[in-house]
């Protein structure tokens, strides 16, 4: 690990002008690509006390043995040889975004004699006019075959193409039609790329005036009773509006226009591109990125252009692009994409309207590719092979931790303490294990002590088990009903939510209890450190570590199960009623003895008698009652001292008009925790 003290410039040898930096690691290689307004304010910044940068800068700065960087006149420069460098050097810690999926595009070569339509995939091709992307090659081969009954461009290969005019024969779509058959001088060069012109102008977007053309053609052929030529256009129309019909109007001012939505999380980003031509979208795609570096959501957008843009120009960039948060400065970037485009661009957020529920749209896909990707990555076996040696190396343990338990605090403001145990055996949930406790030593806030509190009790319960059955080989102790005893099984690691003093809790508790082959860590939200026992400094797992990836699905699954549980336990507390401790009072009857009272008040001051009149209610449960609420009667009605005025409340409890509900279960994966 490098000192950044050892290749620091001096402060006066770099320029104060806009600029691009490159940092180099001990063999040469590039590993971080920036640009600065000022270079010498930008380089400054990392080039401070280690403690203050934030984890992932400061292995950047740590892994790196050198600095250099280039002048340039202007922020639009420094942007494009940004993403020049980023293409070139293919930085480890810079942001880069990788396709989900290789989309298939709707291409024209214009660059032949001959254009031919095709689906292209990969890289793409200098004199190529492209449209897209599809979701799937089918797609375009749908609406090819519609388009070419009305614009019979050339669709074949260079082989069948050559072999064709050296036959004299045209193919079977020669025939039938849907080719204009240049290879044997059906048309000529210049009318044949017309064709493709008109086509290509159909694709992008301006669609009214061909079909207003072709009604005109159709109504003067009737008038003229050229009816089978009539017939004919009236097909062509109505295969051209079908093709039109496979893309939904979304705008309806016929807006050319990309919109771009951001999903993430501490470790990764998703990017969804919708692209709308003539107010219809005309493709849609997605990335996703692992956060490699310290990335605001303004800084994803601002990559997600330069990856949009960097090699397009012309009606590529379309005229408009809605963004969900504005690189910070927008001008250079704005300039950037203008000067691509060749005309005024427009960066912005959609505030109201179509175009923001849009946008809303694109940010649900992005949110569900995040989500996808993240189910996808759990799954893989191999992956989940992978994390387990990446937690077991970093945390120096002496196998894959196979079984793993996280822990979570959960309160408001120091009310209704809770805890959650959940479960993760060979990288997978095992809901059935999981287990939520009250914390019942003291009453308050104080997560220390009650991660003390908790990991002592869920131990105790283990060792006692190991006690009352004896040792066993591999197998947990069972039930008659042949399932596990609760707490039976040990787990090889312990995580809990938070930092040191919880994992030094977690630690003292598993010693008081005499129990030293069981591993435990933290996980700090914030910084996504691990913290161990005794150790000063955290562990900092790369930000593409799958170990570190497993780590936060298993901290923020205690966390969901834990504000879950204690959000249940308030809403249950605020709901409660005195009779609520009447025994062998259901809720039918409570709610009956509510909507004839009133309320609660005026149920303490009824007689027996009048308790007996409610269906249902015997003598012996009226008395019940009766008792129930005089114990639990108010104490003297608080006074107004100002008026004298006794001032008069409603007890906890429904009013007729708000019956009160029930608290629900859960869903059946929370319903399967267990309370201790």
């Amino acid at each position: 690990m490098a000192d950044p003290s050892s290749y620091r410039p001096r402060p006066g040898d770099i320029p104060d002008s806009p600029g691009v930096y490159r940092f180099r690691d001990e063999h040469r290689r590039v590993i971080y690509v920036g640009k600065a307004k000022s270079l010498r304010q930008r380089l400054a910044n990392y080039f401070q006390d280690l403690a203050n940068l934030h984890p992932r800068t400061r292995t950047m700065v740590t892994t790196a043995a050198s600095v250099e960087w280039t002048v340039v006149s202007t922020e639009v420069e420094a942007l494009q040889l940004e993403y020049t460098w980023i293409k070139e050097f293919d930085p480890r810690f810079n942001v880069k975004y990788r396709d989900d999926k290789s989309y298939p595009y709707l291409a024209v070569t214009m660059n032949e004699d001959f254009p031919r339509v095709q689906v292209m995939r990969g890289h793409k091709r200098k004199g190529v006019r492209y449209f897209g992307p599809y979701g799937h090659a089918w797609a375009i081969r749908d609406t090819v075959d519609l388009l070419l009954r009305v614009f019979p461009v050339r669709t074949c290969s260079a082989g069948v193409f050559k072999n064709a005019a050296r036959t004299g024969r045209p193919c079977l779509l020669g025939y039938i039609g849907k080719c204009s058959a240049p290879c044997v001088g059906r048309v000529t060069p210049e009318e044949h790329r017309d064709l493709a012109e008109e086509f290509c102008d159909f694709m992008a977007g301006r669609t009214g005036t061909y079909l207003r053309r072709l009604e005109k053609r159709m109504t003067e052929a009737a008038e003229e009773m050229e009816y089978e030529r009539a017939a004919r256009l009236r097909d062509d129309i109505e295969a051209l509006r079908k093709a039109m019909e496979k893309s939904a109007v979304v705008l309806t001012d016929a807006t050319d226009a990309d919109l771009i939505a951001v999903a993430e999380d501490e470790l990764e980003a998703a990017v969804q591109i919708f692209h709308v031509r003539g107010g219809r979208v005309r493709g849609q795609r997605g990335w996703v990125t692992d956060k490699v570096e310290d990335v605001t959501t303004a800084a994803l957008v601002e990559h997600a252009l330069q990856q949009l843009y960097g090699e397009e120009t012309g009606d590529s960039v379309p005229k408009e692009v809605l963004v969900p948060a504005l690189p910070d400065p927008i001008e250079p970037v704005q300039d950037w994409l203008t000067d691509r485009r060749g005309s005024n661009v427009s960066l912005r957020i959609p505030q109201r309207g179509d175009k923001k529920a849009l946008m809303e749209t694109v940010q649900r896909n992005a949110q569900q590719a995040l989500a996808l990707h993240k189910t996808k990555r759990a799954s893989d076996l191999t992956t989940r092979s992978r994390a387990l040696e990446e937690i077991a190396d970093a945390l120096d343990l002496d196998s894959a931790p196979l079984r793993i338990e996280c822990y979570d605090i959960s309160h408001l403001q120091g009310e209704d303490v809770v805890a959650s145990m959940v479960v993760f055996e060979d990288g997978l949930q095992r809901k059935s294990e999981y287990r939520r406790f009250q914390i019942k030593g003291f009453e308050g806030q104080d997560d220390v002590r009650s991660m003390h509190e908790v990991i002592n009790r869920r131990f105790r319960r283990y060792l006692a088990e190991k006690e009352r059955t004896g040792e066993w080989d591999g197998d947990a102790p069972l039930d008659d009903d042949g399932r596990p005893k609760r707490f039976a099984y040990p787990p090889q690691l312990v995580v809990v939510d938070g930092g040191r003093p919880q994992v030094a809790a977690a630690k003292k508790a598993l010693d008081g209890l005499g129990i030293d082959d069981i591993a435990v860590c933290g996980l700090a939200k914030r910084l996504e450190e691990v913290w161990l026992p005794d150790e000063e400094d955290p562990v900092v797992l790369p930000r593409t570590s799958e170990g570190l990836y497993l780590l936060q699905r298993v901290r923020d699954e205690a966390h969901r199960f834990a504000i879950t549980y204690q959000r249940t336990k308030r809403a249950k507390r605020l709901r409660s009623s005195p009779l609520d401790d009447v025994p062998g009072l259901g809720e039918t009857r409570k709610q009956a003895l509510i909507k004839h009272f009133g309320s609660v008040k005026k149920l303490r001051s009824a007689t027996i008698d009048q308790i007996q009149e409610i269906p249902g209610i015997g003598r012996k449960t009226a008395e019940t009652i009766a008792v129930a609420l005089a114990r639990t009667a108010p104490a003297a009605p608080a006074v107004n001292t100002a008026t004298g005025e006794i001032i008069e409340e409603e007890e906890p409890g429904a009013t007729p008009d708000s019956p009160g509900e029930p608290v629900t279960a859960g869903p059946p994966d929370e319903r399967r925790g267990q309370e201790t």
